[in-house]
């Protein structure tokens, strides 16, 4: 995208407003495609979606959000003449989702509920005044290696330091990607405000009320 900023001014243009018309990843293909997957295709989109609401833009159009249109919406079993070509998709034909990237909404009530009754509860009982109210963000149990590592690049690309998971570092061991990335997307959590919408990962991750610190991990 640089590049096209930088054609653009030099043709005396540098207010063009740019627009991504087009990207995506198939979530399947011909036999020798083994990138084209389920799991690539939703790390590269869900990262995508990731990038762009960040607002962090690029080194020459910092902090800038881009008008970008995913390929494509639905899979097409007309095109051709690769399979790769039919599968871009994020849904079917029937409608049901190739994979989640966090773009449906889980409830479609159009009125808020109702509040129950009130009716005095027992007060519980507080937790300790270190971990009073506290959560962290860590991986969900079925979340792919792949899809792990996306958030681990998505995360150490957006300013959060990941030099604790490196060698050397108090959360290296144990060195798997699970571990890694349970601890940079909690630091991501708790840097961006703790909202539940910062743990989501593209549903790879979830809240959690239980401290995950190991040893000399310890997490914020």
């Amino acid at each position: 995208m640089d590049a096209v900023y930088v054609s653009m001014k030099k043709l005396g243009y540098p207010d063009v407003e740019i627009i991504v018309a087009e990207t995506g990843w198939p979530s399947g293909g011909d036999p020798q495609n083994t990138h084209a997957n389920v799991a690539n295709a939703a790390a590269y989109n869900g990262g995508l979606i990731k990038k762009v609401n960040s607002g962090v833009g690029t080194p020459l159009m910092p902090g800038r959000k881009f008008e970008t249109y995913i390929f494509s919406l639905f899979n097409e079993n007309l095109k051709g003449p690769s399979v790769d070509e039919k599968n871009f998709g994020l849904f079917r034909p029937d409608f049901t989702q190739v994979y989640d990237i966090g773009i449906m909404r889980r409830s479609q009530s159009t009125s808020p509920s109702p509040k129950s009754p009130s009716t005095p509860s027992p007060s519980p009982k507080s937790p300790s005044p270190s971990t009073q109210g506290k959560r962290w963000c860590v991986p969900k149990p079925d979340a792919t290696d792949v899809a792990l590592q996306s958030n681990i690049d998505y995360i150490c690309s957006n300013g959060i330091d990941c030099s604790p998971t490196q060698p050397g570092g108090p959360c290296f061991e144990p060195n798997t990607v699970r571990a890694h990335a349970s601890f940079l997307m909690n630091s991501y959590y708790q840097a961006h405000g703790r909202h539940d919408l910062d743990c989501d990962f593209a549903h790879t991750g979830t809240v959690a009320s239980t401290d995950p610190s190991n040893g000399h991990c310890k997490y914020i």
